[in-house]
C-alpha cells in the first residue's frame, strides 16, 4: 500500500511540475515577447540614466573646483591691485621714474568767462 501511495505522489508531483512547464511553454514565451522587450529596454534606459548622472555630478565637481580656483585668483588679485593702489606705493613706484609728490597743493586757474558763467548761474 505504501508503494501505490508513493507512486500516487509521485504522478502527482509530475502533474504539478508539468502544470509549471505548460506555463512557461514556447507558446507563452512568444506571446510574452513584446513584454520582455519592454523590459530590457527599461533596463537600457535605467543603465544610461545612471550613467548620466555619474557624468553630470562629476561635470558640477569639475565647475565647483574651477569656480573656487577662479575666487583664489580673483582675491589674489584684488588684494594685489588694492596694495598697489596705495599712495605709498604709487609715489614709490613713480619715484624711480624722477616724479615727486606735490608737497604744495595744485593752483586753480580760473578764466574770466569761467566767473561771469557762475555769476549768472547764481541769479
Amino acid at each position: 500500500m505504501s508503494d501505490e501511495k508513493d507512486i500516487k505522489e509521485a504522478k502527482e508531483a509530475r502533474a504539478a511540475r508539468r502544470e509549471w512547464l505548460k506555463i512557461f511553454s514556447y507558446r507563452w514565451i512568444t506571446r510574452n515577447i513584446p513584454f520582455f522587450l519592454f523590459l530590457a529596454g527599461l533596463a537600457v534606459v535605467y543603465i544610461y540614466n545612471g550613467h548620466f548622472a555619474i557624468k553630470t555630478i562629476r561635470s558640477i565637481e569639475r565647475t565647483g573646483k574651477e569656480i573656487k580656483e577662479l575666487q583664489y585668483e580673483y582675491k589674489t588679485l584684488k588684494s594685489e591691485v588694492m596694495f598697489r593702489s596705495k599712495q605709498s606705493e604709487i609715489a614709490r613706484e613713480v619715484d624711480t621714474l624722477g616724479l615727486k609728490e606735490l608737497t604744495v597743493p595744485p593752483i586753480v586757474l580760473r578764466d574770466s568767462a569761467y566767473k561771469a558763467d557762475s555769476l549768472m548761474k547764481k541769479r
